[in-house]
């Protein structure tokens, strides 16, 4: 049996540990360039161009934009909440209040891309979400709670007028899913107090 050299086995590591960093980055940079090209989809719609889709062979569009002002987070909204979907960012949960709307509008992503950010928010936060029409719907943060999957009631469009924003728990788990989900709440800021 013929042994590996110290310095081919050296070049085998190596190429092996880029193998694995180019592997880890890949999910980071595709939630990152669909952002863009999602922002620009984003611009596209406000104009009044209708419908767009960010890429030709794109299954969803731009419904929504969210903003956290403190955190600096400024994300494109899609239409729905597949897997496909929550690959390239947020997804409006299908069923729930449309966002713009009164009711229980619900917003999914994936905890380890686009809503990372939600392990450090914080109660009194402002959300504001821009509708496709560019009317801006602010809310603030009332509660930040850990739920079970089975609890659907969440999805309600009549639980209340409010925003959730839903992701898996915990934010650090090496699982790729998990039966919790970290809600964020949000009411709406009376227009008086604006």
């Amino acid at each position: 049996m013929r042994r590996l050299s110290l310095p081919r086995l050296s070049l085998l590591a190596l190429v092996a540990g880029a193998g694995f960093l180019l592997y880890g980055s890949y999910i980071p940079a595709k939630a990152w360039l669909a952002q863009l090209l999602l922002d620009r989809a984003w611009e596209r719609r406000l104009a009044g161009t209708g419908s767009v889709r960010p890429w030709p062979w794109a299954d969803t569009t731009p419904v929504a934009r969210l903003k956290q002002p403190r955190l600096g987070i400024d994300q494109v909204v899609l239409d729905g909440a597949s897997g496909r979907v929550l690959a390239f960012g947020p997804g409006h949960v299908t069923g729930s209040a449309n966002p713009g709307q009164a009711g229980n509008v619900v917003i999914s992503a994936h905890r380890d891309t686009h809503f990372r950010w939600l392990s450090v928010v914080q109660g009194g936060d402002l959300m504001i979400l821009e509708t496709a029409d560019g009317r801006q719907r602010r809310y603030r943060v009332a509660q930040l709670a850990i739920h079970d999957e089975t609890e659907t009631d969440l999805l309600d469009p009549l639980l209340g007028d409010q925003l959730q924003l839903l992701t898996c728990y915990p934010f650090d788990a090496v699982d790729p899913g998990t039966d919790r989900r970290y809600v964020v709440t949000a009411l709406p800021v009376p227009a008086s107090v604006l």
